[in-house]
Formats: structure tokens, sequence, C-alpha cells
């Protein structure tokens, strides 16, 4: 069994465990605080402290960054995290598989292809071109062999279901900061995992990004009728108005960051990830299948069995 080191037990460093794990892998998952995944092996480190990483990556055949610092500290929190796991790749030969996300490619008028330039003129957006930047010249080098997953926003852990579904329960109407009726891709946490997990010894993918195998695109409006169906309850939705959040984000840091990414929900925000469900004949969750395990793990319903939720 190959030892894989997982940085970070969020949504998706945990649903990356599991995965790995379900698979007969060996797994060390690296937090600050030592959370734990069972089956897997619980370390304490920084993510940011290069000498920490380098000892506890000692005998890794690949390294996931799964790390998520806080929206307001990505440009002072990033950089010596990504620096950190790219110079424990190059030193023990492992492979590095980073999740990022979107927002390197700023706004977009068509649907996103890995071929979309990065063009984010956002703090956030340009953090994470750079990160991808350095890696692929690492590779290029062939100094390291490392390889980067995108999804969109996510279901299975701090999603919009988590914003919409206590209200829903309740019978309340639930409140989102963007427009209702805008088509958005939305990524099960479990389909970023396992491309991770396929990626990672499969040299098809070393040495460029791939978009995360998602399903078909849904507005807010219909992402919550899906999820009000699921508690059997009305559902009631409305948006709240822009210059209502703007306000609030003078007080409140992770509405004050998500100013720099409105345009994902003001205007159609797509995923093609045709190129790595071709690639690795992945297929993703069905969106009634993700919002149910996201409500499961939210306490507010079942959700089936993992191996037959495909």
């Amino acid at each position: 069994m190959g030892k894989h080191v997982i940085f970070g037990a969020g949504p998706v460093g945990s649903a990356l465990a599991r995965t790995l794990l379900d698979r007969g892998e060996s797994v060390r998952v690296v937090t600050r605080s030592g959370s734990a995944v069972e089956g897997a092996e619980a370390v304490v480190a920084d993510a940011s402290d290069a000498d920490r990483v380098l000892a506890v990556t000692v005998g890794a055949e690949a390294i996931y960054n799964c790390v998520n610092p806080p929206y307001h500290r990505w440009a002072t929190d990033w950089p010596p995290v990504a620096d950190a796991l790219l110079r424990a790749a190059e030193r023990h030969g492992a492979v590095l598989a980073t999740t990022g996300n979107l927002y390197g490619y700023g706004e977009v008028s068509a649907p996103m292809t890995e071929a979309t330039p990065l063009a984010a003129t956002g703090n956030k957006g340009r953090v994470r071109a750079a990160m991808w930047a350095d890696a692929l010249a690492a590779h290029e080098a062939e100094r390291v062999r490392a390889f980067e997953v995108r999804g969109s926003d996510y279901l299975g852990g701090n999603s919009l279901v988590g914003m919409v579904a206590p209200a829903l329960a309740k019978g309340r109407t639930a409140w989102v900061p963007a427009p209702l009726d805008v088509k958005h891709t939305w990524t099960d946490v479990r389909d970023v995992a396992a491309l991770l997990a396929t990626g990672a010894q499969d040299e098809r993918a070393w040495g460029r990004a791939w978009h995360v195998p998602s399903a078909e695109p849904l507005t807010l409006r219909e992402l919550t009728t899906v999820v009000a169906e699921q508690l059997g309850a009305r559902p009631a939705v409305r948006e709240i108005p822009w210059s209502v959040a703007w306000v609030a984000g003078v007080f409140v840091p992770f509405l004050r960051e998500l100013r720099e990414t409105l345009h994902q929900f003001t205007r159609p925000f797509i995923l093609d990830s045709t190129a790595a469900q071709q690639t690795f004949g992945l297929v993703p969750h069905p969106v009634a299948d993700s919002v149910a395990f996201d409500l499961a793990r939210q306490g507010l319903a079942p959700t089936a069995d993992p191996a037959t939720q495909r």
C-alpha cells in the first residue's frame, strides 16, 4: 500500500480520505487540530511550516493539498502553504495533487474549460492562479509531478444547501445573497475526491489542470426546490438585495470577500468537465444524490450507502 498524505480535513479532505481508504490505501491526514478521519492516521502540523511539512511527508507517494484558509486570509495564508507542499513533493518525489477552484478564471462569458485563460483581476483569483503557475513551472522543469483539479461551488459541505436547508426544514423562507434564476454548476465533494485519487495514480493527469466531473447546472431556485423536495418542505427562497449584503460586508469578512466573486452568480457560471469524464471514465453524482449527501452531513436527512450512490 502506498502512503497518501492529505493536508486538510474539511469536506474535500475528508471525502478524499474515505475514497482512498475504500481503495485499500494507507492514508495520513494532516491538520492543525489533529482532526481524525476513521481509518486514517491523524497528524498535527501547520501546513505553512515547511520543515514540519517535510517531516510528516517522508515516504509519501502522493501529497494532497486540501487546505482552505479563511477567505479574507488567502493572500497571506496561501503562499507559504503552497510553497511548503510543493517543496515537500519535490524533495520526496511525491505527486502533488492540488484542490483548486474557478476563481483564477475571473469573469467569464461562456462555459469554462481547462483552456479558459486564468485572467482573474481579483485578489483571490490571482492568488490561486499564481499557485498553479508555480506548480506547473516546477512540473515542466521536471522537479515534481503535479496536477490540479477545479470544481465549482460544493455540495456536500460548506455549501449553499447548508444556507437554505435549516430555514426550509423549519417551514421558513430561505434567503440567499445572489440572483435566483441564473444557471450555475455545482460540484459534489466526493467527485472532487474521486478525481484527486484517480489523478494521483495516473500519469495522464500530471502537468495540467482538470475540471471535476459535475452534474448539469441548476439555478439557485432549482437547487432550492431539490432541497425542499427532500425535506418535504415548501421551496420558499428569496434573494437578499446586494445592497444589504454589501453593507453587511463592512462588518462580516466572509460577506466582504464575496464582493470579488459576485459575477459567478449574476451571470451563467458553467463548468465543462468533459475532459476528465472522457479521460478517466468518471461520472458525476446526480444533483439529487449530492443534496441528500449534503443534508445527511447536516443531520437533516438520511443518505444512502455511498457504495450505491453511483
